[in-house]
């Protein structure tokens, strides 16, 4: 199975500042590039944090009301100077989290996840920038068509990786739902089978209805 790796979905134009660019300038290519976050840099192009709208907004929410309240009179230290810092590296969150090309989706996801996180600075082995991936991007995996899902698993997982007749089993795709069907020669193929079909880049779901000649548990075929 050729699963997608995360330098199939990356963005390779990737806009970047650096740690002494302004607050403005930072809104500046937010608002231009049409995007929610950006990495900061240092002079060898490696990652050392991200700036999104969260940090930029941080600063408006933190200006007093119309009564002279200061809402960031209670926030922690840490969080009081990122309200009032004015350049990038006062502002980002930092370290910045990477990614490696070669990680599948689910590594990049778990990541995402671990760390609450919404998007990935791509680095290559000399940790330099190359591209960046966002939750939205490995949103598109589960877009793919259900007839390469149907040939993937027909071709890659049941013919090729399993050495099932494809006669013997059927496959339905619908929307990234799979359904199982027909007879496999040995119950213990039943789990891996379902284990390989769940792991194919698009599926939402793997109904099983397969059945099979020997319970192999037991080595008696089945009544």
């Amino acid at each position: 199975m050729l699963h997608r790796k995360v330098k199939d979905l990356m963005t390779t134009s990737v806009v970047r500042v650096r740690r002494d660019t302004g607050f403005k300038d930072i809104a500046q290519h937010l608002t231009d590039h049409d995007i929610t976050a950006v990495p900061v840099v240092d002079d060898q192009d490696r990652p050392v944090g991200v700036v999104s709208e969260a940090d930029l907004l941080r600063k408006q929410q933190s200006r007093p009301d119309p009564e002279g309240r200061r809402p960031d009179a209670h926030l922690p230290p840490g969080e009081r100077a990122k309200a009032q810092a004015l350049t990038a590296e006062g502002l980002m969150t930092s370290p910045a989290v990477t990614a490696r090309p070669q990680w599948s989706v689910v590594e990049a996801a778990r990541t995402m996840a671990r760390h609450r996180v919404k998007r990935l600075p791509v680095v290559d082995d000399a940790d330099r920038l190359v591209g960046i991936v966002s939750r939205t991007d490995l949103v598109h995996v589960f877009l793919r068509r259900d007839a390469t899902i149907l040939d993937e698993i027909t071709t890659d997982v049941l013919a090729r990786t399993l050495g099932l007749d494809p006669g013997t089993v059927t496959v339905e795709v619908t929307e990234g739902r799979v359904t199982l069907g027909g007879t496999v020669p040995y119950r213990s193929l039943i789990p891996i089978a379902l284990r390989l079909c769940q792991g194919v880049d698009g599926v939402v779901d793997v109904t099983n209805h397969l059945g099979f000649d020997v319970d192999d548990a037991k080595g008696l075929p089945r009544s």
